[in-house]
């Protein structure tokens, strides 16, 4: 039990539980030999019972309870008896189920066998009702009975207003009934999605809710039942259709697609896109994570496609493939020599199949266009610039003057102007019904301290501002960051013990208040170019270094970002660098990465050649879990198409770097740093160098 200290045991205790250890073997190894010999006599079913009766967590057992009662059934079956031979059969399984549950109220197994013999009818489910309330004076919280209760009424079609106010009484009873509230979420959620007498209007019902809920957390503010309950009232209120936020390229974008970064003769340091196979990323950026993006829900119109339709695939996709961003690729043939100012259209949701996790469909039509211009061989600039070194020198960052053109082009690219058909908006209702949440919270914490009730007012906020964000795409006068970023300093004080979820919400909102508007974005934008080489490309950076970040997120305005400094803050992760496809250099020297591994969303990017992870903790921790959230492909079935014989020249030990593999093998980095990390030595350095042919630096020094 919990909260209950453990006694050692005496010498009588410890010879009792001997023997009753010896019997529970004794009957298991002949109820495994009865059910691998088939046999189903009446003996062995009396054994099998106490078996069951005395340890209910025996799956076997139960399994082997199944097959005889199929067995038995069918013999009754052949013979032509009567109904009541066969309820003896079913009711004897219920009267063990009943006698293991004594024994064990929380068993699986036990509870899981009781639903298998109801579904074989001929039980009163009159009967288990009345057993259930007996249970439930018992222990009313308890999640198997709440859950075996949904199983019942169902059968019996009890409505479900019915059972909702079954779920009122029994809170009015205990507002700690985590479960109650829990069965209620799921009632009426049924409820509001048939639209039943009295639950049509989504308002109203979810305002009844906030109220109801509210006598729970004011009575007493440190239980979490009702909290979970207000969170997902909140989820049910904010649920919208999905929106397009953003894209690469943006919408009236006039952009060059040049092999060296010349078009004309002339230099476009930050328009300018390279790539060598005349293929063009383009990117897709949602509310929130969406499946069914493909050729049928969006189409591309382009003159010079080649190829066949487009195919989008997810960035950071979910085991289920929803994804937040998607990509595809856009390729310019090679026969076509010179486009100038070719018009592209993107038509997001041009037929249904956009939908959220929650099952909402992305209905509104968004269009984006642009132009791509793409110069022919001869116009390509001739000169063979040799690959200079990146110095992230202080003196090489030049920032973006107010009034100059670099500051008109940021403001585009952050800019999130998509045209829509029909440009939804939120419902004044929900803006409401999110405003009076805040007091209400507010109201409560001016009297009490409490974590959970600072949580949700830190969600509340950021929330209130997601909604005004979309709704109005460069105004931050009307936005609470400060507020959100003071409520998770001080739970990371009150509640040391998730300290990392609030670091990571803290990061959340930060990033969200530097990337609001284009004022914010001017303070950490700049133009690099490095002072020793006038002619070599120039990159348009985003600076976020030592802002103690924790993760990443909030890419939407960023997806132009070509260079991105996050050296010095406390990244565990950099999920969410995969949208920036645009990126070429990227430093992450000084954080908390401690594995390979934690660097998988690199190999999205193809775009990369310069890398900093200098001094993190790659190889310092003992026992890493996170190295193995990927299978190691030397054990996995897609290893032998990996072709690591051509790398074990036996100076170099695979098992050992097998994560580092998978990150590097596809990456064309002309830069790299890694030392400061407990895991390099002159062998992973000697396996990097062969991986990548492309490497010119090596943590400083020329490779060549």
């Amino acid at each position: 039990m919990h909260g209950v200290p453990r006694k050692a045991p005496t010498q009588e205790q410890q010879q009792s539980s001997s023997l009753k250890a010896a019997k529970l073997r004794d009957l298991q190894s002949q109820v495994l030999h009865f059910h691998t010999n088939k046999i189903y006599t009446k003996e062995a079913i009396e054994i099998s019972a106490k078996l069951s009766e005395s340890n209910p967590e025996h799956y076997t057992g139960w399994n082997y309870r199944k097959c005889a009662v199929e067995y038995l059934l069918q013999r009754q079956s052949e013979n032509e008896l009567d109904s009541d031979s066969i309820q003896s059969i079913l009711d004897e399984e219920l009267r063990v189920v009943e006698n293991a549950l004594k024994r064990n109220f929380k068993s699986y197994g036990a509870w899981h066998h009781r639903k298998w013999v109801l579904s074989k009818g001929h039980s009163s489910t009159d009967k288990e009702l009345r057993l259930l309330s007996k249970f439930q004076k018992l222990d009313s919280r308890n999640f198997h009975a709440w859950n075996y209760r949904r199983f019942i009424t169902a059968l019996k079609k009890i409505p479900d207003e019915e059972e909702l106010q079954y779920t009122t009484d029994m809170i009015y009873d205990n507002f700690s009934n985590y479960s109650a509230w829990h069965n209620r979420s799921v009632l009426l959620s049924k409820l509001l999605e048939k639209r039943d007498k009295g639950f049509c209007d989504k308002q109203n019902v979810l305002g009844e809710e906030y109220e109801f809920v509210r006598n729970a957390l004011f009575t007493d503010p440190d239980d979490q039942s009702g909290w979970f309950y207000h969170l997902w009232l909140i989820d049910q209120t904010l649920k919208q259709e999905p929106l397009l936020l953003s894209s690469w390229p943006g919408h009236e974008y006039n952009l060059y697609l040049s092999a060296d970064g010349y078009f004309n003769g002339h230099s476009f340091p930050i328009l300018h896109f390279q790539c060598k196979a005349r293929t063009f990323p383009i990117i897709l950026y949602f509310s929130e994570v969406v499946q069914g993006v493909n050729s049928s829900t969006v189409t591309v119109e382009c003159e010079y496609h080649a190829g066949d339709d487009l195919i989008w695939r997810p960035l950071s996709a979910n085991k289920f493939g929803f994804s937040q961003a998607w990509l595809t690729l856009l390729k310019f043939p090679d026969e076509v020599r010179l486009v100038e100012a070719c018009p592209v259209k993107v038509t997001v949701a041009h037929f249904p199949g956009i939908t959220s996790k929650s099952g909402m469909l992305c209905s509104q039509s968004s269009h984006i266009s642009f132009t791509m211009s793409v110069p022919s061989d001869d116009q390509v600039h001739t000169e063979v610039q040799t690959p200079q070194k990146i110095s992230w020198k202080e003196e090489n960052f030049k920032a973006l003057a107010t009034q100059s053109q670099e500051t008109n082009l940021l403001h585009s690219l952050s800019g999130l102007e998509i045209t829509k058909e029909n440009k939804p908006t939120t419902p004044k209702w929900i803006m409401d019904a999110i405003s009076t949440e805040i007091a209400h919270c507010r109201e409560l914490l001016s009297s009490t301290n409490c974590k959970i009730g600072k949580l949700t007012l830190a969600r509340l906020l950021t929330e209130h501002n997601t909604l005004i964000s979309y709704g109005s795409q460069d105004d931050g006068t009307d936005v609470r960051y400060e507020e959100i970023l003071a409520l998770y300093r001080d739970l990371t004080k009150m509640d040391p013990g998730h300290i990392c979820y609030y670091e990571d919400e803290y990061s959340f909102v930060l990033l969200k208040q530097l990337t609001s508007n284009t004022e914010s974005l001017m303070k950490y934008s700049s133009q690099y170019q490095e002072s020793s080489s006038p002619n070599m490309h120039s990159y348009l950076s985003l600076r976020l270094n030592s802002l103690s970040l924790s993760r990443m997120g909030c890419m939407e305005r960023v997806l132009w970002v070509q260079m991105l400094d996050l050296s010095h803050n406390k990244l565990r992760s950099i999920e969410g660098l995969e949208t920036l496809q645009l990126l070429s250099c990227l430093k992450l020297n000084d954080n908390k990465l401690c594995s390979f591994t934690a660097l998988e969303p690199l190999t999205m990017l193809k775009s990369l050649e310069v890398l900093d992870i200098s001094s993190n903790e790659i190889g310092a921790h003992s026992i890493d879990t996170r190295r193995y959230l990927c299978s190691s492909p030397l054990t996995h079935a897609v290893g032998s198409e990996w072709h690591f014989e051509k790398f074990d020249n036996g100076d170099v030990e695979l098992k050992k770097h097998w994560d580092a593999f998978l990150i590097f093998k596809d990456l064309n980095l002309i830069q790299l740093e890694i030392t400061g990390n407990a895991v390099v030595d002159d062998q992973l350095r000697a396996f990097l160098f062969k991986l990548m042919p492309t490497l010119k630096w090596l943590d400083g020094e020329n490779c060549n």
